[in-house]
Parts: structure tokens; sequence; C-alpha cells
């Protein structure tokens, strides 16, 4: 099968395109011609090196797949060849993977590979952060910070679902107005000079009952200031940068919490919860009443260049890898 593949995480020129052998499904493991594979920041990271938690090497970029089952190891049941399906998988740029079937899912109808690639964490994220985490209620106030990329877009979409009046916040127009069309009720720049007061005209003068925020950058703390009473404020991710700081008495001052949301240990620690989650975000997909956007899409033999654009920060939407 075709790979990429790099033997240090130093730079993206590292990676090389590599034929290897077709992976086997071990017992309990389906084995997926992997037709789209998601390229998130944090992938992005990790294939350079530079996350919390380090590959092994030789290293295939590559967490979120979508495709079809094209083998069966033994004792899987409930899975048939050919299935359209999604997973997580380890080395999703490739040919194929191979998966534990425990964590291998059916798409629902209308539901393409594009699209799914780029669902599972996002959307789970999205949906634990702001109900389970943040316990958000109908009718409260969600800004969402980074709104226009993959996790933003994901959690103005859920935020609007969960009965949520959502302000989404982004650094350009082209990236406000994609937040708009696909859910948020108001849209607010990122500039620090004056936000605050934009922000507070944005919420009626009261501020936000919850924010959302993958980036943790220069309006962490603004944003941190701005919450109503008794408000939550969660992080997501560091896309900003430097991880930044909070003097503990604001979270005294403000009755509010400061409140981490990491869906790998969510998958960890909660499977159940997290089964229920995603399934009740495919039923809405469903149902239509969510359809995931997809940003750029990328071919094989750019596989580098869409890595390149995920830490970029550059686009709306969830980066996608088309393979085969």
């Amino acid at each position: 099968m075709r790979a990429l593949q790099a033997q240090v995480l130093e730079s993206v020129d590292d990676y090389a395109d590599v034929e290897l052998p077709d992976p086997q499904p071990g017992p309990g493991q389906v084995r997926i011609r992997v037709r789209a594979c998601g390229v998130g920041y944090v992938d992005a990271l990790v294939s350079l090196g530079r996350y919390q938690v380090k590959p092994p090497l030789p290293h295939i970029p590559g967490g979120e797949v979508a495709g079809e089952i094209d083998a069966l190891g033994e004792g899987v049941e409930g899975l048939a060849l050919g299935d359209r399906v999604m997973a997580q998988a380890a080395g999703g740029f490739a040919e194929r993977v191979c998966a534990p079937s425990a964590g291998v899912v059916r798409l629902p109808q209308g539901l393409d590979f594009a699209a799914a690639s780029g669902l599972r964490i996002n959307y789970l994220t999205a949906l634990h952060g702001l109900r389970q985490r943040g316990g958000l209620k109908a009718g409260e106030r969600l800004l969402v910070l980074g709104a226009a990329g993959g996790v933003g877009t994901a959690a103005v979409q859920v935020g609007r679902l969960l009965g949520a009046e959502v302000i989404a916040a982004a650094s350009t127009e082209e990236k406000r107005a994609f937040a708009a069309a696909h859910g948020a009720h108001a849209v607010l720049d990122t500039e620090p000079e004056g936000w605050r007061e934009r922000l507070k005209a944005a919420t009626g003068g009261k501020g936000p009952d919850v924010v959302f925020d993958p980036v943790c950058g220069p309006l962490f703390q603004p944003a941190f200031r701005s919450l109503a009473w008794g408000g939550r404020h969660l992080v997501v991710g560091f896309a900003g940068g430097p991880i930044p700081a909070l003097p503990a008495n604001l979270t005294l001052m403000k009755g509010a919490g400061l409140i981490g949301v990491d869906v790998r240990q969510f998958l960890l620690f909660e499977a159940e919860q997290a089964r229920a989650d995603l399934a009740e975000l495919l039923g809405w997909i469903a149902e239509g009443r969510m359809t995931p956007p997809v940003g750029r899409v990328f071919p094989f033999a750019e596989a580098k260049a869409a890595l390149s654009y995920a830490l970029s920060g550059q686009g709306a939407g969830k980066t996608v890898l088309t393979i085969g």
C-alpha cells in the first residue's frame, strides 16, 4: 500500500511517499480501505513531534479515517465487508489501516467520506465540552473562539442545537461569514483593542455564560473577565501559541470555572458516554439537523501541504486528505 511516512519528526520535508505491505487485521479488528483522512491542528503538531504525546517512529500521520471495510479479523461481529465506516486509527495517511471493531461506526445515509473523516474528534469534543463539562443550558450565551476552525465550527453547530445563543469570534471577515453560515447568531472580530466592549454589546451587556476556547491566545483572559456570574470557560486547546496564565482570584470574583476538555481521556475513561454522544451526533446528521462542513481538501500527492495548511490556522472547517 501507499503511505506517507517519516523516520524523524523535525520537518514536514522529512516525510516521504512510500510503499508498505498491506496491514492484516488481528482478532477483533477490521481493515479499512481509506478514502479520506481528517487533518487537524493536533495531527500536524504530532507529525512534527511538537505535541505532548510523542508518536513512535517511523510515523504515519493521521488518526481519523473514513472508507470501506475490506477485511475482517477473527471474532468481528456486526460489521461486514464493504460497509462504509468511520474510525479512529493510527496511520491514516495510508491506503489501508486496521482498527479495533469496537470503535468502527457505520456512516449514516448522506454522510460522505470527507465529512465523516473529520467528524468524530471535533464533534465529540464540542458535545462533551459544552454539555458534560460546561453544563450549557438552552437560552444561555455561548462564545466560541476560533469559531471557523474544525472544532470551533463543531461548537457553533452543537451549541445552537443545544439551544444556546451563539456568538462566534474569528479573525477575518471570511471566517466570520463561515461561522454565521453554520449557525452563529452573531459574529465578533478578534482585535484585542476594545474587544471586551464589543463582546458586551453582542451579549446585551450580560457577558457569555460559557466560553469554548480552542485558541487560548491573547483573548483568553479578556474572555474570562467578561464571563457572566457563574460562567464557565472551557480550555480546549492552545492554537494561539504560548500557554497563557490566569490570576486565580478571577475565578472567585466571577464565581466562574476554568474547565479542561480533553477528548482523548474522555474516550478512555468514559467510553460508554462517548459512544452515546457519537450516536446522538450521527442521529442529528441522519435527521438533517446538522451537516458537518468540509474545509480544504488535498489529494494524497499533496499530503505534506495538507499538514502545513492544518498547522497554519488559515483555513475554515476541517482539512481533509483524500486517498485513492
